[in-house]
């Protein structure tokens, strides 16, 4: 009996996040014995999807686009030129060539309908295509625990009609006991038959992977291309610390300007104690040995944190219309799981005070809330790949 076969699209259009969720998922649904091919349309990100076959997952780059700014209402191709009509044509039609070349039986598609509109020249007609094929494989959408900012009622409604006419199936990743869908999608009631809650998406935490980061206050930002501000001050708290002696690891991101990443280095060359790099492979080791994590309140930093049992202090960012990761921080330190700092009251001195509160309490046990969403939603997805290959 040959195997079956799932098609994972997504499309990262500012950080890196999106992406790295999408290869954790796509990577637990190849253990369960899946065949994956998983279709990536945002920048190439350096060790994270390398095309070709990574870890038992086969990755199709598709030619890049990203956002323009952080509006999101511009896109722009590889060289940054707006896109423009011809260029979606060649990308609907590389699209559609990868669903046929995987003739898989699951088609699932990251955050769609609930965002990526700007993405619909090419996703509609894969749905069309998928939905009207002699053998119609199962479709799903994959999307995080929160939306962002509220969306008019119209809006609402198409997406509903989106799902209604396309999807089986809507894996939302998160736990309804920290944070419910309904509150950032209040049509979720329409649609709450296709709705399955997997838990949180994270890598399974490392096993004997050696002590780096040990005692070490250890700052990130993801990617880097929004996280200037909160390196900057993390560098100037670091003096008005308890933990002032230890050494800091600041980890700045791939996506950071040069410009910012030299000005930073000039920080860390007055505070002392400080490396400085651009990222680590082994982050979610450091998160395992370290004294303390200051970060932004991304999904997946968020994630491996928790899941590491570090204590943390996060800076949600802000900026342009978001609001998921602020709505996230805000109910993830309700249960006491970190300490807070609102990106518009971010200075030094805030960092520091929240760092002192945290310092003073034990850290959070990483099982209260449900961190197994990979492997849920990796299972579930090769039944319905099985249910359509029966």
């Amino acid at each position: 009996m040959s195997k079956q076969r799932a098609f994972f699209y997504v499309q990262h259009l500012l950080g890196i996040g999106h992406l790295k969720r999408a290869v954790t998922l796509a990577r637990a649904m190849a253990a369960t014995g899946l065949e994956v091919t998983l279709a990536s349309g945002g920048a190439p990100v350096a060790g994270l999807a390398p095309e070709g076959d990574s870890r038992g997952v086969r990755v199709v780059q598709l030619p890049p686009a990203s956002a323009q700014d952080l509006s999101f209402k511009r896109l722009v191709d590889g060289e940054g030129r707006p896109i423009d009509e011809q260029w979606q044509g060649l990308r609907r039609a590389a699209l559609l060539a990868a669903w046929r070349a995987a003739d898989a039986q699951v088609l699932v598609l990251e955050l769609f309908p609930f965002g990526r509109r700007q993405m619909r020249f090419e996703l509609l007609p894969l749905l069309e295509a998928a939905s009207v094929a002699a053998r119609r494989p199962a479709i799903a959408c994959s999307v995080r625990d929160i939306l962002g900012a509220q969306k008019s009622a119209a809006r609402e409604e198409e997406t509903i009609a989106w799902v209604e006419r396309y999807f089986d199936r809507v894996y939302v990743h998160g736990d309804p006991g920290v944070i419910a869908f309904e509150r950032t999608f209040p049509g979720a009631s329409r649609i709450a038959k296709r709705i399955e809650y997997t838990g949180y998406v994270v890598e399974a935490a490392p096993v004997a992977a050696g002590d780096a980061g040990k005692g070490e206050v250890i700052v990130s930002a993801g990617g880097g291309a929004v996280g200037a501000a909160l390196l900057a001050a993390a560098l100037r708290a670091k003096p008005l610390t308890a933990l002032r002696a230890r050494r800091w690891r600041v980890l700045a991101g791939n996506n950071l300007p040069d410009a910012d990443f030299r000005a930073l280095a000039g920080l860390a060359a007055e505070a002392g104690g400080i490396e400085l790099e651009r990222s680590r492979p082994d982050f979610t080791t450091l998160l395992g040995n370290c004294e303390l994590s200051i970060s932004q309140a991304g999904y997946n930093t968020l994630m491996e944190t928790i899941r590491a049992g570090a204590r943390a202090v996060v800076v949600p960012f802000a900026g342009g219309h978001e609001t998921e990761q602020s709505l996230r921080a805000r109910c993830f330190a309700e249960r006491g799981l970190l300490e807070l700092v609102e990106e518009r009251a971010l200075a030094p001195h805030t960092l520091a005070a929240a760092i002192e509160r945290a310092m003073h309490k034990p850290p959070a046990p990483p099982r209260s809330i449900n961190l197994d969403g990979a492997q849920h939603a990796a299972e579930s997805i090769a039944q319905l790949a099985r249910g359509v290959a029966a």
